[in-house]
């Protein structure tokens, strides 16, 4: 084959050819004193910085018109010590229900009772230890029983607060009964260290996640025409039950469309990707992928969503 004969290639001119950066959506750096505002101004406007915006501004604007704000999230953001920001979206109105898997309740409560969780597992594991705290257990097989008409998640916060747990104000599941949101917990049989222990009514645990899934159902039909779902750091049950009650919503009649859908993960996995972010949103909508640490991710979109909301009230 001959060689190609680069003097017959066409060009064009620099000047006002399109390109996708621009000078404009730089970034810029700042001194030691600026403001938190001062440094969500400075970010950059492209991919992930504009991703967040995005996201704070759908908050934002979906608690205007009322609309839901669902945020569902695994056991990682409980342990990086992040449950102070679920708390404050709760209490400002900003996050109107939560959805967890079993591990956010157990690393919740052992907070709420000690002020410490999260076992060094592998040692445990070699010790044969791993998962083996009675208060734990016992704790939740009472909340278990109660979940049957309360529901798990509720049941677990009414307990926290009623116990009088050394730590329990600072319960996420706690401060949530008391401000009466609704947090569902759906647990997968097997997965949890409470589910060692013999004295287990797994047929209370199973009838109270049952309720709770009803409960999170009932949240997601409302999601149409601008609410907004958030999945962070569960990466295979919590999107599997959203896609479920998606589907469970428009069987029953609810437009499910026209919302905004957000994956928060330190990785991207397969099952968020088209669980959250795909099919539920072939109809239309709006889907934001961010990856990072939850413990930079979760600060970011605090303090992104609290200034949307006061630009919004200003007019801006």
């Amino acid at each position: 084959m001959a060689d190609l004969d680069f003097t017959a290639i066409t060009t064009h001119s620099l000047e006002g050819a399109p390109r996708l950066a621009q000078r404009t959506q730089a970034g810029r750096p700042l001194g030691p004193n600026a403001s938190v505002s001062d440094f969500l101004d400075a970010l950059p406007h492209v991919l992930a910085a504009d991703g967040l915006r995005a996201l704070a501004e759908a908050i934002a604007e979906a608690r205007r018109r009322s609309k839901p704000v669902i945020m569902q999230f695994g056991g990682h953001l409980i342990k990086c010590g992040l449950g102070s920001f679920v708390i404050d979206f709760m209490e400002r109105g900003l996050v109107t229900s939560l959805a967890v898997n079993g591990s956010v309740a157990i690393h919740d409560l052992e907070l709420a009772m000690v002020g410490a969780t999260s076992e060094d597992v592998a040692q445990r594991l070699e010790e044969g230890s791993f998962g083996m705290a009675r208060e734990p257990a016992e704790f939740m097989n009472r909340a278990a029983e109660a979940g049957r008409a309360l529901g798990l998640g509720h049941a677990i916060g009414e307990l926290i607060n009623s116990d009088g747990l050394r730590f329990g104000g600072e319960s996420v599941l706690g401060r949530a009964a008391s401000l009466g949101r609704r947090v569902t917990v759906h647990v997968a049989i097997g997965t949890d260290v409470v589910h060692h222990h013999a004295a287990l009514n797994a047929a209370a645990l199973g009838e109270a996640t049952l309720t709770d899934f009803r409960h999170y159902c009932g949240a997601v039909a409302d999601l149409g025409n601008g609410g907004v779902v958030i999945n962070v750091g569960s990466a295979v049950i919590l999107p599997e039950v959203f896609l479920k009650a998606v589907s469970i919503s428009r069987n029953l009649g609810h437009p499910v469309q026209g919302f905004t859908a957000a994956n928060m993960d330190m990785l991207r996995h397969y099952r968020p990707s088209e669980n959250i972010l795909g099919r539920p949103l072939h109809r239309g909508g709006r889907a934001i992928h961010l990856t990072g640490h939850h413990e930079i991710m979760i600060p970011l979109l605090h303090a992104m969503t609290l200034r949307a909301v006061e630009r919004g009230r200003s007019g801006l």
